[in-house]
């Protein structure tokens, strides 16, 4: 892996990013209505509402309110809510303490629960555990998300009491209560994400184990499980890895059902909340900060698949 081939993807990952806040801005800007005209309501005076749309930045041409927006982005400015009144930086720092921890939590759980479900599977091809535990999963894969979290809310809080229902007491009230708010919800995400990545990975593991290697491998004495651990499955999480980066990113994107299901104070709830009230500055910086997890998360993962299988490196250079 050379350092050539890293800036490679870095400027790959720029030329995205440019794009992606390109589209944003120009697809929500020539959005219907007129955001000074929403927030006075439409019988207001002509000259106040004139006087608000300065007050916004929402004057000159689009172009010019563009490159004005994309060069305080860069700066770290991402704006004042028209809703909130507070800055967007600071409106989606606090929202990120929730969300980044709950798409943490939810992809270790979904990892942890997929590895050994998958190389089980693998190493018992045709076998009823193997049918049974792929069934399973496939039922995980067709049940959204939320219907998981119903079921664990009527189980966990409700019957048993022994999580919270709902709401998130903040990292001030300790880790203990902060980690007992996002467990459940993050059970909830994670249950259908480990579901598809236990079928994928166990496709990539079968295709491992039957290379020559693996063969090699036990031929020279090592176990099944230390060739299985070792050696296979090393490869197979190669062209897995992808696949794993965009649930991250979904986990972190996608998590707003579940955080309204829990009332969790989130990305999701943030930008929810944002459309129906057209903060579009708020619209377009969630976005922008969701778009630039996604690209990192894929720019990241494409290096570790190139250090965990240098061929790959050679090939793109």
């Amino acid at each position: 892996m050379t350092s050539r081939l890293i800036l490679k993807r870095l400027r790959s990952l720029c030329i995205t990013l440019l794009a992606a806040s390109i589209l944003i801005f120009f697809m929500l800007e020539i959005a219907p209505g007129d955001i000074a005209t929403f927030m006075m309501g439409v019988d207001a005076d002509p000259a106040a509402v004139e006087a608000l749309r300065k007050e916004l930045g929402l004057g000159g041409s689009i172009i010019t309110r563009y490159f004005t927006w994309l060069v305080s982005m860069l700066q770290g400015d991402f704006g004042v809510s028209y809703t909130y009144r507070e800055p967007v930086t600071q409106l989606i720092v606090d929202r990120l303490q929730v969300s980044l921890p709950l798409a943490a939590i939810a992809f270790a759980l979904s990892t942890l629960i997929a590895l050994p479900l998958a190389a089980f599977t693998a190493t018992r091809r045709g076998k009823i555990s193997e049918t049974v535990i792929l069934n399973v999963a496939q039922v995980g894969v067709a049940i959204p998300n939320f219907w998981f979290a119903i079921i664990l809310l009527s189980v966990f809080s409700t019957t048993f009491d022994l999580f919270p229902a709902g709401g998130f007491p903040g990292w001030s009230a300790g880790l203990g209560p902060a980690l007992m708010a996002l467990t459940l919800p993050s059970l909830a995400l994670a249950l259908p994400q480990a579901a598809i990545l236990t079928r994928v990975l166990r496709s990539s593991l079968v295709d491992t184990l039957d290379d020559d290697y693996v063969r090699t491998a036990r031929a020279k004495g090592l176990s099944k499980g230390q060739t299985l651990w070792r050696h296979a499955m090393r490869n197979a999480l190669v062209p897995t890895l992808p696949i794993m980066g965009m649930q991250f990113a979904f986990l972190i994107a996608g998590a707003i059902v579940i955080e309204s299901v829990f009332y969790l104070p989130g990305l999701g709830r943030l930008v929810f909340q944002a459309i129906t009230q057209r903060d579009l500055i708020v619209v377009k910086g969630v976005i922008v900060i969701l778009v630039l997890m996604v690209v990192t998360i894929t720019f990241l993962m494409d290096i570790l698949a190139m250090w965990l299988d240098p061929r790959l490196g050679r090939e793109d250079s």
